[in-house]
């Protein structure tokens, strides 16, 4: 089991800019996929970026390509997101999270065995 902790967050203007980073403490992040999660208040849990072991392929969903960039740093065992052109909808809990699976470019949550305790970010309109 991997330790996860995420850092980062924040309140932010529309248009402004944060950078999360999740440390991974216990095992070598590098034999992990990531993903980086969001929930906001009565809505299920969605996946915003994912990134396999090495970082040489990376996914997004819709409403943030062109806007958010996911990155690792394996000898850091940290791995970030980085997160432009903020909008009022990307107000949620930011979880990063770990698997083994070759299932990961899914991005199911239940794909993801360890997870961080998450990290708030509110975007102000």
């Amino acid at each position: 089991q991997v330790h996860l902790v995420e850092s980062g967050g924040g309140l932010v203007q529309a248009g402004g800019s944060l950078r999360l980073s999740c440390a991974a403490s216990g095992r070598t992040l590098s034999n992990y996929h990531m993903g980086w999660f969001r929930q906001a208040p009565g809505k299920e849990r969605e996946f915003v970026a994912l990134i396999n072991w090495s970082g040489t392929s990376t996914y997004y969903t819709d409403s943030v390509k062109g806007r958010f960039t996911i990155s690792r740093d394996n000898a850091k065992n940290t791995v970030y997101l980085h997160m432009d052109s903020l909008e009022p909808e990307d107000t949620a809990v930011y979880y990063c999270a770990a698997t083994t699976r070759v299932s990961w470019r899914r991005g199911a949550p239940y794909d993801y065995g360890d997870w961080g305790q998450g990290t708030q970010v509110t975007v102000s309109s």
